[in-house]
């Protein structure tokens, strides 16, 4: 890699000069914020981009930009996938493996944050559920379609600093449910994840890993922030407390630089550099094992780089679905 990018970066800096044209990339999410974005940038520097999405009419209005900035370079087309349901997602991995059209790419982009409690179609808790479970089946349904020296990109978040998976009560059966706490566990998830479909599919070039996009105004506050004054608010907390600790002004990233890291980490930066590894800032994030809680630093915990945790998460995530990989 011979280009530094860093926060502020944008999807077009980062793409800038690379020619995408034959690359097929699936991209989860596509119907609002860094799915969209993630889907324009590629499409536009000649990928083919299959979109998968909850809302399919959604969507569709959601990516004419997508179609537009392309410019008969690259294209998009959209599939139904709602990872909230297993049906759902088994329906859609059943789908594009009758196609049987390959990837270079996979992008887990979809996802929940701070909903109130509530369970999936499946009777597992909405947001593991949703962030983990429904990724975990489809990717690895579809792990035959991606191409040797193809990669995995899962989004997670700095999030993940609110807590590390529970394997003995995933669902909240016998904990009390916290919103950031279930974010958090399901973030993690996503970490592990990536490191162990990068520890069982590496043999074949194929790397895994996980990005943390940065703080972004898009619709997955929509349950913690419901008006732009709360937002606000809460944007200014976290300032005074950066401020106290002596650490600087948290700024929010706009959607294209939301979205740089995941196609730094998809289609610019080193296998080797990225793979079973925690990206931010389209960098390679540090492990740290500070005390704080702040989802606005930079770092990864050391539990969410864990193999043997990955693996204990890769056999309840197994047991959870009912299906063998």
């Amino acid at each position: 890699m011979t280009k530094q990018f860093g926060a502020t970066s944008t999807t077009n800096e980062v793409l800038d000069g690379i020619d995408l044209s034959g690359k097929r990339i699936l991209v989860t999410g596509v119907s609002a914020g860094l799915g969209v974005e993630t889907a324009r940038s590629l499409a536009a520097h000649g990928a083919h981009v299959v979109g998968a999405a909850r809302d399919l009419a959604k969507a569709e209005s959601a990516t004419q930009g997508v179609r537009a900035d392309a410019r008969g370079q690259g294209s998009l087309e959209l599939i139904e996938l709602n990872l909230a349901s297993l049906a759902s997602v088994r329906r859609c991995a059943e789908q594009l493996l009758e196609r049987g059209e390959r990837f270079d790419v996979v992008i887990a982009n979809a996802g929940v944050m701070a909903c109130p409690f509530g369970l999936t179609k499946d009777g597992f808790e909405t947001q593991f559920g949703t962030n983990h479970l429904g990724h975990f089946v489809l990717v690895n349904r579809i792990a035959s379609l991606i191409n040797d020296g193809g990669r995995l990109v899962n989004l997670s978040s700095a999030g993940h600093r609110f807590a590390d998976v529970d394997l003995d009560d995933p669902n909240f059966e016998h904990t009390q449910y916290a919103e950031f706490v279930a974010y958090g566990r399901s973030k993690t998830a996503n970490i592990l994840f990536a490191v162990e479909f990068d520890r069982r599919h590496k043999h074949r070039g194929v790397r895994a890993t996980a990005v943390h996009p940065g703080g972004i105004k898009t619709e997955l506050g929509r349950h913690m922030y419901p008006d732009d004054a709360s937002f606000q608010r809460r944007i200014d907390e976290l300032n005074d407390e950066n401020k106290a600790a002596g650490k600087p002004a948290f700024v929010l990233k706009s959607i294209p630089q939301g979205a740089a890291t995941s196609v730094w980490a998809g289609v610019v930066a080193g296998a080797n550099d990225v793979g079973a590894k925690y990206c931010e800032n389209c960098h390679v994030g540090e492990v740290v094992t500070d005390s704080g809680l702040s989802a606005v630093s930079e770092g990864v915990r050391p539990y969410a780089l864990d193999p043997e945790r990955a693996k204990a998460l890769w056999a309840k995530s197994e047991a959870m679905v009912g299906e063998q990989f």
